[in-house]
């Protein structure tokens, strides 16, 4: 395959996301020699590079063209020269020798900067990253050979940034004091991809190489030039003398001795030129904010210079001395004339002036300043990594406290204080160190934003962050979790996405579940052991402190965070028991408290086979549900479940520890019965077998059956459902849903069935009236209304809401005997059609009187007000035309409801009934007299007060 091809090859497999690992340089050498100085390697602080001398691992170097001793790159094509153009303000200093970049990198570099990294602030990682490993590499190195460490300044292992203005143009630098890199290293490592070039990395791949090899080509370095539009290396070492390397990232490079330069001693400093739009990384606050996310645990201290205003002391300038004594002169003067004028007044009055306290006055003269503060720009270095990374110490020299302080500054929660931690270090394919926090208190959006929310858990790469966005980091149901993970063995990729598809990081999210609910399991029991074991004489105060920590530990866990793990039997069926095992719920012999499928199956009656529960919207509800009344009476434990979650936990968990979960609800209840109460139920049946087969004729398609019940005890009737339907706590939470599915609902809905029972009085009688008149409507209508009512007290809607108000109105009538039908009369119809003509013949004027005034709205009803003061109420007025047509007395009127004005009217109707043959006097006429009376009156007084 030719050069070129293979170039071709790499920008393709780069662009298709091919997983491009970034191995820092000086910790890869430092492997590769094995301590030993004088090993063939080559080394780069900022361009992150090691490649060892083995032949088994040596790739095929390809061929380049030669200028004497020094190796020249290949040209770089024109396309990639123009796709990348540096300004033309930057010009190579006089006696640079100029080289062209490898072709591989141009197109890399065009690569990396338009399209790899996604983040631009990662620029500042990967340079800093560098750094620390070059000083790590002169650290090692210097086990071996004390004189490579120097001495002074140059002893200090120790990054440090700033910003400076050179030629009008802002620039952004950093400087270690690593192990520096010769005029070989810098043309080899930031000029070429190492030595081998892209074209053997791609040959490796496709022999099925280590992806890994192309940490060791210095890719991270060029991310520099997504904020870089002209780069300056300046490099020393120990062996050579200082060079500048700089680039413009337009297909050349050059490199010349720096002998005007300040001497570096030993190290590397990078000058980042930055572009218009990057100016904001000369900020403070966004350097400050970009080494506290991404580089706060590098074992060496970072430090930024930054600008502060203080206030100083300085001395006074000749003009102000000689002002403060002019001043102070006018001062001596005044005072020395207000002493003259009460002196003379002393004189005129005739007292004694006492000379010698004039004189010590004068001698006590104040001392004036010499000096005076002033606000100054003053700068210095700030130390950034302030936090160390205990992760990497030993669990038993860490203190509560230390791990108290670190849980703060992860999660950046000063006023937290976690519930448990775990710290711990695995070991095999994959290698890591991690902590993980339990949190006090959960973020107020916990469930609101679940599937959208990022993990708390930060992933490391050698201590350098990597990400806090893997969705494969840990599951959806525990990243309320605090902590994070550092591996050395992970490949440090430029791109998020492309790490986010390693093989290991499935291995690590497993061990890391695995750690998280050991942590929360451990919670659980301190408090389970607390509330069974009673504290001695022998205990301490600390221990009964600890004691009422754990009392509550989990108690609190489970409130803040009850909620994931919940959805984590439903996301996670490997982890489902485990899981299940951290629930708490309250039962009917909890006695409030709540309590551990554990504790409750320890406490099931010795022939019980399944795990009670009822769901319900509330406490109360399911307290007082009629599903549990022979359960109670039997000693059956239930569990209440009033959370919407734990219906689909009950759907997604069948069982725990072999037994069975049943719902209370549905049907095929089974409660241990004696040969006794099996024949009586069974005999039972048998009488209520022609209801039970009428009621459901009735019912229709309504029920499934109707059947008499096993668990009712005090309520007449509940309706149930089939095992594997939708229960109706079920039904209510779907039908909640707004994008819920109505097919799906009508398809998930359980058949229901009318389960009575036989010993309540309502269905005695309505046994005893079937029996009677099986083809009423009397009858009908009662087992009708009867399982509308069930539906209601069993958690259901009905279906037709207006069928059941209208049954409920006509037993309501049938019970207070009204026998006539609300119908439209002609005389209403009539005296409505009267009203409308008499408004449209007598419109209201506009010369009207203000019909705010009462006496006008009186008159204009033809009232007066001593007419309204000896009108009577619509009682009254019922009451006493009841009793003028039909002869009632007072006190036959006064037993009638003033509620009901319409049974009146009928009752008095009804007893003036009689020979209507006698005259128009007769009975009836004066019934409908006193029946227009009565509404006469009653409208009259309506009208008024609605006019007032």
């Amino acid at each position: 395959m030719g050069r070129r091809a293979r170039g071709s090859i790499a920008v393709l497999l780069v662009l298709l996301g091919s997983a491009i690992a970034v191995h820092h340089v000086y910790a890869e050498a430092a492997v590769a020699t094995d301590a030993t100085p004088d090993a063939d390697v080559i080394t780069a602080a900022g361009a992150g590079t090691a490649v060892s001398e083995d032949a088994s691992q040596t790739p095929v170097v390809p061929e380049v063209e030669t200028e004497g001793d020094q190796v020249l790159p290949e040209p770089v094509p024109e396309a990639a020269k123009a796709a990348a153009a540096a300004p033309k303000s930057h010009t190579p200093r006089a006696g640079a020798q100029k080289f062209e970049f490898q072709a591989e990198v141009s197109r890399l570099m065009d690569i990396i900067i338009n399209s790899l990294y996604s983040n631009k602030d990662i620029f500042l990682r990967e340079l800093i990253s560098n750094a620390a490993d070059a000083l790590d590499k002169v650290r090692f190195l210097s086990l071996t050979d004390k004189a490579m460490l120097g001495e002074g300044d140059d002893a200090k292992l120790e990054i440090k940034i700033s910003v400076q203005e050179e030629n009008g143009k802002q620039v952004l630098m950093i400087r270690d004091r690593g192990i520096g890199m010769t005029r070989e290293d810098l043309v080899n490592n930031l000029g070429t991809i190492a030595k081998s070039g892209t074209s053997a990395f791609l040959e490796q791949m496709q022999k099925g190489g280590d992806l890994n090899l192309i940490g060791q080509f210095g890719v991270g370095f060029y991310s520099a030039y997504l904020v870089a539009d002209y780069i300056e290396v300046v490099s020393k070492h120990n062996n050579d003398t200082q060079h500048i390397w700089e680039s413009g990232a337009d297909g050349a490079f050059s490199i010349s001795e720096d002998k005007e330069g300040e001497p570096l001693g030993r190290g590397t400093l990078i000058k980042i030129f930055l572009k218009e739009e990057a100016q904001e990384y000369v900020q403070e606050g966004k350097l400050r904010d970009l080494v506290s996310q991404y580089s706060e645990f590098i074992n060496f201290p970072i430090y930024l210079l930054t600008t502060k205003e203080v206030e100083k002391e300085v001395p006074l300038t000749e003009e102000e001395l000689e002002q403060q004594d002019l001043d102070r002169a006018d001062k001596a003067a005044a005072l020395k004339a207000e002493k003259d004028k009460v002196r003379a007044e002393k004189e005129a009055a005739g007292e004694t002036v006492d000379d010698d306290e004039d004189e010590d006055k004068e001698e006590e003269e104040e001392d004036l300043p010499t000096t005076k503060k002033v606000p100054v720009q003053e700068t210095d270095w700030e130390q950034l990594n302030t936090q160390n990374a205990i992760w990497l110490r030993d669990p038993k020299d860490i203190t509560e406290g230390e791990y108290e302080k670190f849980y703060q500054a992860i999660s950046k929660n000063s006023q937290d204080v976690p519930l448990a931690h775990s710290h711990f270090k695995a070991e095999g394919d994959v290698e890591f160190k991690a902590i993980l926090y339990v949190p006090g208190k959960s973020p107020p959006d916990f469930m609101d934003n679940y599937y959208q929310k990022k993990t708390s858990v930060k992933l490391y790469v050698r201590r350098v962050f990597i990400s806090d966005d893997f969705e494969d980091l840990i599951p959806r149901y525990l990243r309320w979790l605090v902590g994070l993970v550092d591996s050395d063995t992970l490949p440090l990729n430029v791109s998020r996405e492309m790490l986010q598809a390693h093989s290991s990081l499935k291995t690590i999210k497993k061990k890391l579940v695995r750690k998280a609910l050991d942590m929360i399991r451990k919670v659980a029991d301190a408090q389970d052991k607390v509330e069974k074991e009673e504290p001695t004489e022998e205990t301490t105060d600390k221990e009964l402190v600890q004691r009422e920590l754990d009392r509550r530990g989990y108690t609190k866990l489970w409130t803040e965070f009850g909620k994931a793990i919940k959805m984590g039997i439903v996301e996670d069926p490997a982890n489902r028991q485990r899981l299940a095992k951290l629930m708490r719920f309250k039962t009917t012999t909890s006695e409030g408290n709540l309590t551990s499928l554990e504790a409750y199956t320890s406490r099931m009656k010795k022939n019980q086979k399944e795990i009670f529960y009822i769901s319900g919207a509330s406490q109360e509800e399911v307290e007082s549900s009629p599903f549990l009344e022979k359960l109670k009476r039997k000693g059956y434990e239930v569990i209440y479940f009033t959370d919407a979650l734990d219906e689909y936990v009950m759907s997604n968990m069948p069982e725990y520890d072999g037994l069975k979960f049943f719902d209370a609800s549905k049907e095929d209840l089974k409660i241990g019965k004696d040969k006794k109460e099996k024949e009586t139920f069974k005999k039972v049946k048998g009488e209520y077998k022609e209801l039970t087969k009428w009621w459901k004729e009735q019912l229709g398609a309504d029920v499934q059956g109707v059947k008499v019940s096993k668990r009712l005890h005090n309520t007449p009737l509940v309706v149930v459902t089939s095992k594997f339907g939708w229960s109706a706590n079920m039904e209510r939470i779907m039908k909640a849903q707004a994008m819920g599915d109505a097919q799906k609902a009508a398809y998930m809905k359980g058949q229901k069935t009318l389960e009575i029972n036989p010993y309540h009085p309502l269905i005695q009688e309505l046994k005893t009236i079937h029996e009677n008149d099986a083809q009423g409507e009397r009858t009908k209508l009662l087992a009708q209304l009867l399982f509308d009512t069930a539906l209601l007290e069993s958690g259901f809607g009905l279906n037709d809401n207006k069928a059941f108000n209208k049954r409920v109105y006509s037993l309501v009538k049938d019970v207070l005997k009204i026998k006539k039908d609300f119908e439209d009369s002609a005389e209403a119809e009539a005296a409505e059609s009267e009203d409308a003509a008499e408004e449209e013949a007598n419109p209201a004027s506009e010369d009207d009187d203000d019909p705010s005034d009462p006496s006008d709205a009186l008159k204009d009803l033809g009232i007066d007000g001593l007419e309204l003061k000896k009108m009577k109420s619509p009682d009254e007025a019922a009451a006493d035309a009841a009793g003028n047509a039909g002869g009632m007395s007072a006190d036959d009127v006064s037993g009638v409801s003033a509620d009901a004005p319409e049974v009146v009217v009928d009752d008095a109707k009804a007893t003036a009934t009689g020979d209507a043959a006698e005259g128009t006097d007769s009975p009836a006429a004066a019934a409908e007299e006193a029946t227009a009376d009565v509404t006469a009156d009653a409208g009259a007084e309506e009208a008024v007060h609605e006019e007032l």
